[in-house]
Parts: C-alpha cells; structure tokens; sequence
C-alpha cells in the first residue's frame, strides 16, 4: 500500500519560516535559523508530491512549491537528471539549499584582480540532510550539478523573494555576465494546503 504524501512537513516549514522573518532577524540569523528549519524539513522524504518531483532529460527543473504573498520569501523544488548542472549563476537574495534525495556538487566562485572568475575552496558535496547557505554577503555566485550520472536528485530552495521572478545572471569564465528571469517549471502552484489536509499527521 502506497504511504500517504505528508504535505503538512511543508506546510509546518513555512509556517515556521513565516514566523521567523516576521521577527525581522538580521541576515546571519535568519540564515542560522532558516537552515536548522530547513534541516528538519529535508531530514524526511515523505511529504514532496510525485508530480513535483520529475526530471526533464534535456534540463534540471525548478518547480515552485510555495511563494509568500508578499514575496519575502519562496520555496523551489530542483529536480536534476541525471549529469545535470547550471551554469555559473548568482541569486541576488539570500538562499538556503538542502539536499532531499540522491546528491549534488556545488562550486563557489570570486573574482579575481582582473574580474574573471575563479573557483572559491574545494567543490561541497551536499547529502541529504545536509544544508548550506548563500547571499551576496557571503558568497552568491556557484556552479551546482547533480553528483551522479546515473540517478535523478533532490533539493529544497528556499530563497528570500521570489526567485522566479529576480532578475539575476549567468557567468562566463572571464566574468562577463549576461541577465536573465528564471521563471518555473510549473506554471500553477498546487494546493499542498489541501493536500495536507487530506493526510494529516497521525
């Protein structure tokens, strides 16, 4: 028998996040916290819907699973086939990633004296579980790529705006950049109020 989608995990999430920005936390705590919040929720692989969890052989998915309505913050499902990465890219926002199912590698990137880019430490290899943080604080330009070539991974976004709809920018080597608007993948948002409704905790 098929176990019942627990929806209400996300649902708890941004509730939770909703609470702690409503508090108005400088940035470090508000990332501090956020990723112990996100860490909860990606501690469980029961509560993402199938239908927001499919890969594309062509290009990694981006599927909005909840956008705040005043836009402080969205939450994003990647879904990446198998060998797939972005390009070098920043978000303009504070992010959170944390790893749901399989792996992914994610390279930071600085500027150097001449304004190219180069990598910034060693390449992080996110598991599930795991959480990492990223904001124009403290680093925002990366390259992420799903760690395997052979199976389909996980991770959860949460990032402080909309982020399909930040106008941000992909990088080449020597730093040059080119803007672009991300959008999603899917283009309604399911109700996953309802859903949870329907599968409510024991």
């Amino acid at each position: 028998m098929t176990q019942p989608v627990r929806t209400e995990r996300l649902r708890h999430f941004i509730e939770n996040l909703a609470e702690l920005i409503d508090r108005r936390p400088d940035e470090a705590d508000l990332l501090d916290r956020g990723q112990r919040l996100l860490a909860d929720l990606v501690a469980h692989d029961d509560w993402l819907p199938d239908e927001l969890a499919q890969p594309d052989p062509e290009r990694y998915r981006q599927y909005l699973l909840h956008c705040d309505s005043r836009q402080r913050f969205c939450v994003v499902s990647f879904v990446w086939g198998p060998g797939q990465r972005t390009p070098i890219h920043d978000h303009r926002v504070w992010g959170l990633i944390g790893m749901l199912r399989g792996a992914e590698w994610a390279q930071g990137f600085v500027r150097d004296a001449q304004g190219a880019l180069q990598p910034h430490g060693a390449a992080v290899r996110l598991l599930p579980g795991q959480v990492e943080a990223v904001s124009p604080r403290i680093g925002d330009i990366h390259r992420v790529s799903n760690a395997y070539d052979d199976r389909v991974s996980i991770s959860i976004h949460v990032y402080g705006g909309n982020i399909g709809a930040v106008k941000r920018a992909v990088y080449s080597d020597d730093g040059s950049e080119k803007t672009f608007i991300s959008g999603y993948s899917n283009t309604h948002l399911p109700n996953l109020w309802d859903l949870s409704k329907e599968n409510p905790a024991p």
